[in-house]
């Protein structure tokens, strides 16, 4: 005998429809934005990266928020009554006009933080995306081309990569003459890209071969649109920590350049405070915030960037979590069974 089966859509009866089902609560119901913001908030290295970098660029952005005088501006003592010669410089300790004192030549040190920041940040941000830039362009395409471009990208990477790069940039940026911030970022952007490019070839060496690029060259696709929309969207995590690494490697390199004198000597920077500092001995006058702040706030920039770089990568890599997740998680398999133990015990005892 026949069984009727009805055609009509829907499901059978007697069963839900799935349609009509709630759905799972997890991970894969959130968007990306809110995933990423749940990690950060759990992992303590990137809650305290986030926070330091926040208010750096805030204050890069927007310094007006903070009051602070022009950093061009010269304070004077208040001239004596009974003297004819012009009022003497300022060398004031920290007080409430000047929170940090002020230079040798009057100028105020808070001031000088403030408005420096900028120029840092334009530094880092700039040069990491450009550096970063460069090199996906030389090493996801010398390892996906392959051949001969494989060959004269790879040794143009190792050239770069055996040259000693900071005696490198002082030979550069000494040639360049007074150094502004553009000048920095240029010849740190082309000095800095080698070690990155070689870290994105060999990430795309090893994607070259599976299946789904096979299908694009299969479809007919062009190699620009194989490495801008196949293999580069796969390799965020790393392009992410790279451009951190990019970023931490301009703010200390080019502060360096700068407080050897090689930047230029006018513009207001952190590196150009700490050489003015230096060169006109903040220490021995006993100006030490002079030259400890403009320093720790390098050591500060430089930490949110090494902080958010390990973070990334604990979040994107179970291997590198942290120790006392897991740990975490085998107290929680545990008390499983002894609970169940519990409750085993009280049932004979009633």
């Amino acid at each position: 005998m026949a069984v009727p089966i009805s055609v009509t859509g829907g499901p059978p009866a007697g069963l839900p429809d799935p349609s009509a089902l709630p759905a799972a609560p997890g991970a894969r119901g959130r968007k990306p934005l809110s995933r990423l913001t749940t990690a950060i908030r759990r992992n303590g290295k990137a809650t305290a990266g986030v926070i330091l970098l926040l208010l750096f660029t805030i204050i890069a952005l927007f310094p007006g928020l903070i009051p602070h005088y022009s950093p061009t501006e010269i304070f004077y003592a208040p001239k004596c009554p009974t003297c004819y010669s012009q009022p003497a410089l300022v060398q004031a300790t920290p007080s409430s006009a000047h929170w940090l004192g002020t230079d040798l030549e009057g100028h105020d040190v808070f001031s000088l933080v403030i408005v420096g920041t900028r120029e840092v940040m334009v530094l880092a941000v700039v040069t990491g995306l450009l550096t970063t830039l460069i090199a996906v362009v030389v090493g996801v395409a010398a390892a996906y081309l392959g051949g001969t471009w494989d060959g004269v990208l790879n040794l143009l990477t190792d050239v770069l990569l055996v040259i000693p790069l900071f005696p490198l940039l002082i030979v550069i940026v000494k040639y360049a003459g007074q150094s502004g911030n553009a000048v920095l970022i240029a010849v740190l952007t082309i000095t800095g890209w080698s070690y990155t490019a070689r870290q994105l070839r060999s990430q795309a060496q090893s994607l070259r071969n599976r299946d789904f690029l096979l299908a694009a060259k299969v479809r007919g696709e062009r190699s620009f649109y194989v490495i801008m929309v196949e293999i580069i969207p796969t390799m965020t995590s790393l392009l992410l920590a790279c451009f951190l690494t990019n970023a931490l490697y301009a703010v200390l390199a080019g502060t360096g350049l700068q407080f050897l004198g090689l930047g230029d000597p006018n513009s207001v920077s952190w590196g150009t405070t700490l050489y003015w500092a230096d060169s006109q001995g903040a220490l021995q006058s006993g100006l030490y915030l002079w030259e400890i702040v403009p320093g720790l706030c390098i050591a500060l920039l430089g930490a949110a960037f090494a902080l958010l770089n390990y973070a990334f990568d604990e979040i994107s890599n179970p291997a590198l979590r942290p120790l006392r997740a897991k740990k975490a998680r085998k107290r929680t398999a545990l008390a499983v069974p002894v609970g169940r133990e519990f409750a085993t015990d009280d049932a004979h005892a009633g």
